[in-house]
């Protein structure tokens, strides 16, 4: 199609699961489309983040599962484990998935281009080698219309480097083929937790350090509390409201300083290694952003409205490097919108406040999913709440796999029964967050969730019994 003495209609900048998404959709709008990448189709998620993660996490659960293997009736003395084999597992599966996205782009008639762009105003983009890609061809490309979709990359502490051997970050844990003897993990989002789970199954012994006063900071925290009680039962330590004050590379480990904001008791750690999980920041300080006319907000992340347009008419931004909520699938929904916005026809906006109803999904043992507000966060936006609770404990599937904590809590409008928000914690929540994702966009209510009648036995029913617990009347409890 590309008219206006353009080269396309759309250039997609990075090919993560923003990227890649926005440029199927683009070209199944009819509009001529290019991607560059300048390291691996894919991004993060494939290469580094989402895919290989949960396939060392399938491989924890299996070994967790023979290290209860006399629950089942099991016994042998002599279990060997190569946790090079599960990250071999991990890396054929990663090169399955980007061989996958780049069969996509060809089908759908796609340039994939090799390369780091930068702007040179908001309708030219320089391409040039990049670190990963030192034999890319310099050329200049043209578009009417661009989506940057740079993604982000893992932040550190303040004076502390990322060395790669010692101190260590997500893209380095996800290679390693040794499992360090002494792990400290700073920081207990999902990415923190993730690696905690996988390490320590393998006989790591490990710490984790947060800041703030639970772990998984953004959870209700309830949710944290069961976690948390999982995760020390485990052998995993969790120092909360503890703050990083150094850390010092020596002679065969690492020291770290850490000190207490509760009772200002400073103490020092040793490990093999660090991790450093304490979030991202944008990949927009290369991309030459200012010369297209795109506004970025003090943090650095590109400024976008509610069809993910920036300040630049023409020039759309998605995923991570926006600060909206640094998920994959959330980068794939904001990819939709664009490309349909830059088509012209109907798409279903993403105001800023959607973002708290999207799924969020942390995949430690127990699993956790939630989505919407918290209690505190309901109450304080003014509502009149109803909570609805409801434990995995007398769930016969539960039972069967042999999976005994956690609980599904649904919290509700009062007034009109809308769902506000959803915290899960247990066996395969991730899998289960879903339907009542679905009801909440369907203003669906607990008392017809109840009424649905759910499959016996299934863990599924727990959710059935939350939506009876709302209305005041749970079954089996």
């Amino acid at each position: 199609m590309a008219g206006h003495g353009y080269q396309y209609d759309v250039v997609v900048v990075g090919s993560g699961p923003g990227g890649y998404v926005a440029a199927i959709r683009s070209a199944q709008l009819g509009l001529k489309t290019a991607i560059i990448e300048r390291e691996s189709l894919g991004g993060v998620c494939l290469n580094w983040g989402c895919i290989p993660t949960k396939a060392l996490i399938h491989n924890a659960e299996m070994l967790e599962e023979l290290h209860n293997a006399a629950d089942y009736g099991f016994s042998f003395d002599n279990l060997k484990v190569d946790f090079g084999k599960a990250v071999k597992r991990s890396r054929d599966i990663v090169s399955r998935q980007t061989k996958g996205v780049g069969f996509l782009m060809k089908k759908n008639k796609i340039d994939v281009i090799e390369g780091h762009g930068t702007f040179v105003d908001a309708h030219t983009l320089a391409v040039i080698p990049s670190e990963f890609k030192q034999d890319a061809k310099e050329q200049q490309v043209t578009s009417a219309h661009f989506v940057v979709a740079t993604g982000a990359r893992a932040r550190s502490l303040p004076g502390t480097t990322i060395d790669g051997d010692r101190i260590i970050q997500y893209r380095d844990a996800v290679v390693m083929t040794e499992v360090p003897k002494k792990l400290i993990v700073v920081g207990s989002g999902a990415i923190g937790m993730e690696f905690s789970y996988v390490y320590s199954t393998y006989g790591a012994e490990v710490t984790v350090i947060e800041m703030l006063d639970q772990i998984l900071p953004l959870e209700d925290p309830e949710i944290s509390a069961e976690v948390q009680k999982a995760v020390n039962k485990k052998g995993i330590k969790t120092l909360t409201s503890t703050r990083t004050e150094k850390v010092e590379i020596g002679d065969g480990g690492v020291t770290v300083t850490v000190k207490n904001l509760q009772s200002n008791e400073v103490q020092t750690l040793t490990a093999d290694r660090v991790l450093m999980a304490v979030g991202v920041q944008p990949n927009t300080d290369r991309v030459a952003l200012e010369a297209a006319g795109v506004k970025l907000d003090p943090r650095g992340f590109i400024e976008i409205d509610d069809v993910m347009r920036t300040s630049a008419p023409n020039i759309y931004a998605i995923g991570d490097c926006t600060g909206k909520l640094a998920l994959a699938h959330v980068a794939s929904a904001m990819a939709i919108v664009a490309a349909e916005s830059i088509a012209g026809v109907p798409t279903l906006p993403i105001p800023a406040d959607r973002y708290t109803f999207m799924p969020r999904c942390t995949y430690c043992e127990p699993q956790v999913a939630s989505m919407g507000y918290t209690e505190a966060q309901a109450k304080e936006k003014g509502f009149d709440i109803k909570v609805g609770k409801f434990p995995f404990m007398p769930n016969g599937k539960a039972q069967a796999l042999n999976a005994k904590v956690g609980f599904v809590k649904i919290i509700t409008d009062a007034k009109y029964g809308e769902i506000l928000g959803a915290h899960l914690v247990g066996p395969s929540v991730t899998e289960l967050l879903p339907e009542l994702s679905l009801a909440q966009m369907m203003e669906i209510t607990p008392a017809e969730i109840s009424r649905n009648v759910h499959a016996h036995p299934t863990l599924s029913e727990v959710l059935m019994e939350a939506a009876h617990a709302v209305e005041g009347h749970p079954i089996h409890m």
